[in-house]
């Protein structure tokens, strides 16, 4: 149950990884196209198009980085507190490029609409070339729409690593053991209400799995070849003897008997 629980978080983060780089991707695409008209038609360049640009940059980055990363370091505390921290930076960054890109949720249409290229009719073009006010809008609305969607993803992805952190402890604090099979992952916790219940001993249902060693204490005492302790250990036998006559005492010459001596078994 522990090795499926934790393949099914680094799938889960996989994929919100995935998502962020797409989001990231697509800004850092649309901002660069941006910045290459501003500096090909000589347009005043907005303080807040270049920040933009940096922090998309820098989220392609980091996402590819994780992605790659999250198979061998998944869950480990050193790295994870770093990913967390950098996720909720990344959403305090995200939540600057949709405040920055708020014109973006506007209709696009009309005489007045704002764009990095500055304000105009929505069908007039920028600087007599291509894209109109109206479609530089648009790409605005489409930035407006993945940076809400890389907060809450970002947000999602700080909280699938706590919770990675969480699971390798428990499989390093209980298993492998008797408790599991002998497999990877960690046995069931009694308590009343489950993850939240009073901590016990964990334990497995398995039908197959190996008996309990036996202790010292319920050994049968044996203390040499000649003598075997029965009941409890208060009376003594002696292989070499038949009804308390000795067949060859400790110093090996045999006596007689007044019945045949023999080995009782």
């Amino acid at each position: 149950m522990g090795a499926k629980a934790g393949f099914a978080l680094k799938l889960l983060q996989w994929f919100v990884r995935g998502v962020q780089f797409c989001c990231c991707a697509l800004v850092l695409a649309i901002f660069s196209y941006f910045l290459a008209i501003l500096a090909n038609r000589s347009l005043t360049i907005p303080t807040y198009t270049r920040a933009v640009e940096g922090i998309s940059g820098i989220g392609v980055l980091y996402t590819i980085l994780g992605l790659l990363l999250l198979c061998c370091l998944a869950g480990h505390p050193f790295t994870s507190f770093i990913a967390i921290v950098l996720d909720i930076c990344f959403i305090g960054s995200f939540i600057y490029v949709a405040i920055a890109t708020r014109d973006g949720a506007s209709s696009c249409t009309g005489t007045t609409v704002n764009t990095p290229f500055g304000t105009g009719n929505a069908e007039d073009l920028i600087s007599g070339q291509h894209p109109t006010y109206r479609q530089a809008c648009q790409m605005q609305t489409a930035c407006l729409a993945v940076s809400i969607v890389a907060v809450i993803f970002f947000i999602i992805s700080a909280l699938i690593e706590f919770v990675l952190v969480r699971h390798r402890r428990k499989e390093q604090r209980f298993g492998p053991g008797p408790a599991n099979n002998y497999t990877s992952g960690y046995g069931r916790r009694r308590g009343p209400f489950g993850l939240f219940g009073r901590r016990g001993t964990a334990t497995s249902d398995n039908p197959n799995m190996l008996p309990e060693h036996t202790h010292p204490d319920q050994m049968r005492q044996s203390y040499n070849t000649e003598a075997t302790a029965v009941e409890n250990g208060t009376t003594y036998n002696n292989k070499y003897q038949h009804d308390g006559q000795v067949a060859y005492p400790e110093t090996g010459t045999a006596v007689p008997h007044t019945e045949p001596a023999g080995y009782r078994y």
